[in-house]
């Protein structure tokens, strides 16, 4: 079928189940009984993924999770998160903005007080924590792209980030990955300075993240015995921010020159590269991967299979749309930019934060000046036909709570489709870590993820 008039009579309910599926948590959904994850089998049933400590907005309970999730690795600390939510106003973007912001500013202060006063680890301490804050008082600006402080809080927080790190350590390089006619940027985490060739762990973020957030994952790898590469893509940190360069499905012509510079430094064993993909990251990096022999393992946390499918699937159980309707036809619609689609959806995004969030940061992040071209786009995010071309040993990781995966359907689904040697390890929420990610319980996920990771390259013990 072609979209047409029978889109207008079912607009309403689309939009409603848009409204579902893109809000900030969902209920509770039924672990898998096929789990080899970390939790027994007679796990009880799993909680809510977005905890309400202090909000009960479902979407800022979430982010806060993530933030106060970063005092595992010394990048916040609780005391000062819990203080600094108490004092925001429940789902207002701007008083997110402000209190955060203040926070990071107190403590980028404090880290200046005691670098003057010679205390190097304490103000290194203090300029990891305000670099997480300054980048969770950004998260919720994106509605004008146009917005300076995007930018200037963005900025704020990297400058931040390098002034801990040149206070760290641990060795490391800035450095500028050769893509087209510009570069990315990017963080080459190091075991020691002696050049020796190792095993390379790269790691990329996803929809909204920022790669100075990865950094608790490049001293995981570190203490492990891997070199660690961060970087950024199209639609992330920088390079949306600063180059304005829009994300792209096709994302093996962002991976090869990646690998390209990788192989390129003498420090780094050509034959030993594995690429860890989160959020988002587990569709990129899977996509990368298929093109990329050169890499040795990969893990997809969590998997993500296609996101036009599960777009389609819900639309069609709630009613939506027709039954009978492609992901063809939903995204010719799409793209046809329909204004009821748009003011419905918009409505939608002024009765829930998870909803207005979704959708201001997915037009920032592919250039798409509406909700239903953001969509269209991001329907292109497809592994379908491509998964079959992985060829090294996989990881999807799936969280049994995972708001953004209800039922672990996109994790599950590429798992369903590769055909190399794999695994599929799920999360239960028994002690926390059900979580999309598993933010707010890193010492159970970095255990399993690295202890797969080691084992697939060799790197045991």
């Amino acid at each position: 079928m072609k979209p047409g008039n029978a889109f207008t009579i079912t607009i309403t309910l689309l939009i409603t189940i848009l409204f579902v599926i893109s809000a900030g948590c969902t209920a509770p959904v039924q672990q898998s009984p096929a789990s080899p994850a970390v939790t027994a089998a007679d796990t009880p049933a799993p909680a809510a993924d977005c905890p309400s400590l202090i909000f009960t907005d479902q979407e800022f309970a979430f982010q806060f999770l993530r933030t106060i999730g970063a005092s595992y690795a010394g990048e916040a600390d609780i005391g000062e998160c819990l203080a600094t939510a108490s004092r925001i106003e429940e789902g207002n973007f701007e008083s997110w903005y402000s209190e955060w912001n203040r926070t990071a500013d107190t403590f980028r202060t404090a880290g200046d007080e005691s670098l003057a006063a010679g205390h190097r680890v304490s103000a290194m301490e203090a300029y990891y924590r305000a670099a997480t804050y300054y980048r969770t008082a950004e998260f919720f600006l994106h509605g004008n792209p146009a917005d300076p402080r995007i930018v200037e809080t963005w900025g704020k927080g990297r400058e931040t980030f390098r002034d801990a790190l040149a206070l760290d350590v641990v060795p490391y390089e800035i450095v500028d990955i050769p893509y087209g006619n510009t570069t990315l940027p990017g963080y080459f985490y190091m075991v020691d300075n002696s050049g020796t060739p190792r095993s390379l762990l790269i790691v990329q973020t996803g929809f909204d993240g920022c790669q100075e957030e990865l950094h608790p994952y490049a001293m995981e790898g570190v203490k492990r015995g891997y070199n660690v590469l961060t970087f950024e893509g199209p639609g992330q940190g920088e390079v949306i921010r600063v180059q304005h360069l829009p994300f792209r499905p096709d994302w093996e012509n962002v991976i090869e020159p990646v690998v390209d510079y990788a192989v390129s430094r003498p420090d780094v064993d050509e034959d030993r590269i594995a690429l860890w993909g989160i959020s988002l990251g587990g569709y990129l990096a899977p996509r990368g991967a298929a093109y990329d022999p050169r890499i040795a393992a990969l893990v997809a946390d969590p998997g993500t299979y296609d996101v036009g499918q599960n777009l389609l699937r819900n639309l069609q159980e709630g009613g939506g749309v027709p039954a009978n309707m492609t992901e063809e036809d939903l995204h010719e619609w799409l793209l046809t930019d329909p204004v009821e689609f748009n003011d419905a959806l918009r409505e939608a995004m002024a009765e829930n934060t998870g909803t207005r969030w979704m959708n201001e940061n997915g037009m920032f992040v592919f250039n798409a000046s509406s909700p239903a071209l953001f969509w269209a786009k991001w329907m292109e995010f497809s592994l379908d036909g491509i998964a079959e071309k992985i060829q090294c040993p996989t990881l999807v990781c799936d969280g049994a709570t995972d708001h953004l995966d209800p039922d672990g359907m996109q994790a599950k689904g590429l798992y369903d489709h590769l055909t190399c040697e794999r695994e599929f390890m799920e999360f239960s929420d028994e002690y926390g870590a059900g979580s999309h990610c598993q933010f707010g319980a890193f010492g159970q996920s970095f255990a399993e993820k690295f202890d797969w990771l080691d084992d697939a390259m060799g790197m045991k013990g």
